[in-house]
This record gives structure tokens, sequence and C-alpha cells, in this order.
């Protein structure tokens, strides 16, 4: 058996490690917040100096000009989404840009009003779903549909998600799931849920927090038709940062599709001569409304070169799925019959993420015994910890300390 060493000795990937800082002890909740590149302080810090020299001429001086930033970040998203650079914008928060979207995808009639999400949807997700159909002036109770795992089962099946969508297929106006779930770490098969949704007339977006940047996607030719995700977890842009937006090159020219309208999303060749007719950019960018927040979008751009550099979501999968087999043959041998992973087994339906359950109950104690141990990961009610080794800068050598420490604290 090749052992952490050789691992770490033989990984292409290990240089990028010392890009990041990382916190004193074995940082496995990358899934939550990623660590700090190093390269950020020297990005925001460009941006204050441009502040101070230029102050409001930085909107429009230099390769930098703040007007445009934003297009910075476009390529680098678009590649990692699997989406074509028009499709593709750096803006808001998550949530907000899902309300933003689904105003424009969520268009319920008397016969068609159904939304489809899923019983363990992240709360903002569920929260953001319900509104919306009141705003429309429907009843969550009518027509939200919620998709649940079978009794004593912890992930959704292929099938019972595909039945559902066929089942409410004539009432249903949307399907809102998750690239990744948040709990499990279960990847649903987006192009299988794209395909049964369309064939019943519904539309479908994702919610790709826990997706972007763990998985490898291809949004155009699954023929998505939106996605909403934030930055700050695989993508490493910090607290709060700047979130990402997709919409299907298909809809972004449609004049007659709903959308909330804003100054930045009209036509910047004009948009400074302060008209009030608004004239869409052909692109996602008309989705804007206000314009971008510089310092956010500085740390995420010192994350995305990295990733860049690294070799891009190919380069992290390749590491990623050998750090799987080695954490699941160690789960295996020495931590069966004390801890469960929930999140699957096969490879395409995971990520770097692991739920594990401690057998017995008390898992709580467990995690709060890895916490004084000084491994970070996180815990989710009623009974998983959240552990994710991300495969840009952690180690296999950590996977192993990780295990070690867990033995023991479950003996």
């Amino acid at each position: 058996m090749t052992t952490a060493a050789e691992l770490d000795a033989a990984d292409p990937l290990a240089p990028f490690r010392k890009e990041f800082e990382l916190p004193e002890g074995i940082y496995f909740v990358g899934n939550s917040l990623g660590a700090l590149p190093r390269a950020a302080r020297d990005h925001v810090a460009t941006e204050f100096d441009r502040w101070s020299s230029l102050g409001v001429e930085g909107h429009f001086t230099g390769a930098l000009a703040w007007k445009d930033y934003h297009e910075l970040l476009t390529g680098p998203l678009a590649d990692l989404v699997g989406a074509r650079p028009a499709e593709v914008v750096a803006m808001n928060a998550l949530t907000v840009n899902l309300h933003l979207l689904m105003i424009s995808f969520y268009r319920p009639t008397p016969t068609r009003h159904k939304l489809l999400i899923e019983a363990h949807a992240f709360p903002s997700d569920h929260f953001a779903a319900e509104s919306q159909i009141r705003q429309r002036g429907f009843d969550p109770t009518e027509s939200l549909v919620v998709l649940s795992p079978r009794d004593g089962e912890e992930t959704l099946r292929t099938a019972d998600i595909l039945s559902t969508i066929s089942e409410h297929g004539d009432e249903l106006a949307l399907v809102l799931l998750p690239g990744v779930q948040y709990y499990t770490g279960q990847v649903l098969p987006m192009a299988d849920i794209v395909e049964a949704a369309h064939g019943v007339g519904a539309t479908v977006g994702f919610d790709l927090a826990h997706a972007v940047g763990n998985i490898e996607l291809a949004l155009h030719d699954w023929d998505v038709d939106f996605a909403a995700w934030c930055t700050y977890k695989y993508l490493n842009s910090g607290p709060g940062g700047v979130a990402g937006a997709y919409v299907h090159e298909r809809h972004v020219a449609d004049p007659d599709l709903p959308k909330l309208l804003g100054w930045w999303g009209t036509n910047p060749s004009t948009r400074f001569e302060m008209a009030t007719e608004f004239d869409p950019i052909p692109t996602i960018e008309s989705w804007q409304l206000s314009n971008a927040p510089i310092l956010p979008m500085a740390t995420l751009r010192a994350s995305l070169d990295i990733i860049d550099r690294a070799g891009g979501m190919p380069a992290l999968r390749r590491k990623s799925e050998l750090q799987i087999a080695h954490f699941d043959r160690l789960l295996e041998d020495r931590l069966a019959g004390r801890v469960v992973n929930l999140t699957p087994t096969a490879l395409n339906e995971r990520g770097c993420q692991y739920a594990l359950q401690v057998v017995g109950g008390n898992g709580r104690h467990v995690f709060e015994q890895l916490e004084a141990a000084r491994v970070l990961c996180d815990w989710r009610e009623p009974d998983v910890i959240r552990v994710a080794p991300v495969p840009l800068y952690n180690t296999f050598e950590e996977i192993d300390r990780f295990v070690d420490i867990l033995d023991e604290v479950t003996r």
C-alpha cells in the first residue's frame, strides 16, 4: 500500500500549499471557508494603493480599472463551471443571486406553479424558494415540492429524483437543487436532472456552493438554465466573498425574460451618459445591479490565479480522487464499526467532503475532542462531522494524522 509520505512526495500540487496561510493544526474545513491565499494580501494592497493615489480615477485607469474589474474573473470562473464567458459573472452574494435568477426563471402559472427542492436543502435556499412562491401569490404548502431520501437512507437515489420530476411534470415550473448536497456531500446527477426537467417543461437551477472548485462541472453542455454559487469555500475568496452566477447563453439576450434592472446591467459604453432607458448588455452581465465590490474581487483573483497555475479542476480532481481512496482505506482499516461515512462511495457521486457519523450517538463529544486537538472541521445537526481534505492545500499526511486522532477519540 502506498504511504502518505510517498503520495505527498509524488504530488504535483504539493508546492501550492506554501501559497496559503493555514491556521495551526489540521485545516479540514475548506468546504466552509477556504484558506487565505498569501497573494490576496498583495492584491488587496494594490487596490488600496490605487484608491489612495488615483481616487475616483481608479474606476477608469489601467488594466485594473474598477468599472471593468469583474471581467478579470469571468474567464477563470467560466472554466471552473464549464461555461462560456458570456454566461458567467461575479456579483453579489449567493442567495441574492438565487433570488435574482428565480425572478427570471420561476414563472409560475395557475396550472404550472410547483417548485422542487430537496428536504435537507440549505436553509437559505429553502427560505428563498418559499419566499419566491409567496411573492408570486402562491402557497408553499401547495406549490413547494420537497424531495426526500427513502426511509432509513441519507442520500437521494437518482431514480427517485427523476420519478418525482415526472410525477409533478405538468405542474412543475422549476427544479432548484444543489450540485453537491451540503450535509452528506452527495454529488447529484445534474445532467440527468436537467434532461428530465426539460422533458416535462420545467426550468432547472443549481446551487453550486459546495460544487464549484470541488468537482468538474459542464453547465453549458448539460444545458442548465441557471446556477449560482459562493466563492469563499473551495475558491478561497474570504468570508462573505463575492458570489458567482451563470445563465445559459440561449437565455441571456431574451428580451421577454423578466429580471430586476440596475445601472451596472446596462450598456457600459453609454452607462455614464446617465440615460434612463435600459440597454441590456447581451450577456449575463445584464443581471448586474450595482458596481462591483473591488476588494472582495481582488482576493478571489488571487485564488483563481493559483487554481489556474495548478492546472484547474482536472488537476484538483485527480488529486482529490487519490485523497479519497487513501482516506477511505484508512477509515475502513482503522475505524470500521465506530465511524460511518454517509457520503456515497462512487467517485461520480462525491467530492472531497466526508460526512462522518459516529456510531453510538456521541458524535458531538467526538467533534469537541477533535476541536481540542486542533482539528478544524465542522458539526452539522443532527449528527454529522464534516471534514474536507482540499487538494489545493491539504496533504495525505494530514489525512493520516486526522485518522490517528479520530481513532484515539472514538475508543
